[in-house]
């Protein structure tokens, strides 16, 4: 006789294998890529144009929905990020299966912290659609203000920049060693597509990993010489970049390799293994 818990866990994994979960977490994938080729857009901008607007995930869910259609597509967007998030939540729960060494256990805690920043962005998503005009910048700074202002707050803040820093750079690893080619289903590539989705995924996480680093690395500044607005996240990492000699081509090289896992992750809505 089957116990209660038992029971719940082949109940979630039904709804984990459900064709319409699947279907739309592959579409979040294509909601997530057209997130990162507009955050790619303003990058460039600030690059070589316009350093006034916002180049993070905030500043491109607002940018679409200044366009024609664009609530809609924002709206589109957030339920994206919503089925990613309860697909990644159920991978973090229940695993994928197989025997629970050190690697299945990472990867199940690698997948809760894809749910809480899928909902993060179906969030900041939510908050564009109904006006609230949400910056990250803006609230990273004055969070972090706070917390210097407080008792071992500096501390924290530093912590906190290490740890984004230390993303990045497994991010920059994981890209470089093709890591992210174990969740792809690549027998079905065909010949000329696997090598475009091995250079599109390489590129993204390592441009990816290298904005986060440098985000990290301000924000680990702010915390020494007690300056909250270095520690503005990815907005103040790239801004700083373009600032200094050689940053503009530089962050169009970062910027571009965005663009690059945008398009990676349109191959995902259909290659992922969901």
């Amino acid at each position: 006789m089957s116990s209660a818990p038992d029971n719940v866990r082949r109940t979630a994994s039904r709804a984990a294998n459900s064709r319409p979960l699947e279907l739309l977490a592959r579409g979040g994938f294509i909601a997530y890529g057209v997130i990162h080729l507009l955050f790619a857009w303003l990058a460039l901008q600030v690059a070589f144009g316009d350093p006034s607007g916002e180049t993070d995930q905030s500043g491109a869910l607002k940018t679409l929905a200044q366009q024609p259609a664009g609530e809609f597509l924002v709206t589109g967007i957030v339920i994206g990020m919503v089925a990613l998030a309860i697909w990644q939540a159920f991978e973090a729960a229940l695993g994928s299966g197989g025997p629970q060494d050190r690697t299945a256990i990472a990867e199940r805690v690698v997948s809760g912290c894809r749910a809480v920043l899928y909902v993060y962005f179906a969030y900041l998503g939510y908050k564009v659609v109904s006006g609230a005009n949400p910056s990250q910048s803006q609230s990273q700074q004055s969070s972090a203000s706070s917390m210097m202002d407080s008792g071992g707050g500096r501390f924290m803040v530093g912590l906190a920049g290490v740890v984004v820093a230390g993303v990045g750079l497994g991010l920059v690893v994981y890209g470089l060693k093709k890591l992210f080619e174990k969740h792809l289903n690549t027998g079905r590539m065909g010949p000329a597509v696997r090598p475009t989705v091995q250079r599109l995924g390489m590129a993204g996480y390592t441009s990816k990993g290298i904005a986060y680093a440098i985000a990290g690395a301000l924000i680990v500044s702010a915390a020494v010489n007690y300056d909250p607005e270095k520690a503005g996240g990815l907005d103040a990492a790239l801004k700083t970049l373009a600032g200094t000699a050689w940053g503009p081509w530089l962050l169009g090289l970062i910027a571009l390799g965005i663009a690059c896992f945008g398009v990676y992750c349109f191959f995902q809505a259909k290659y992922r293994k969901v």
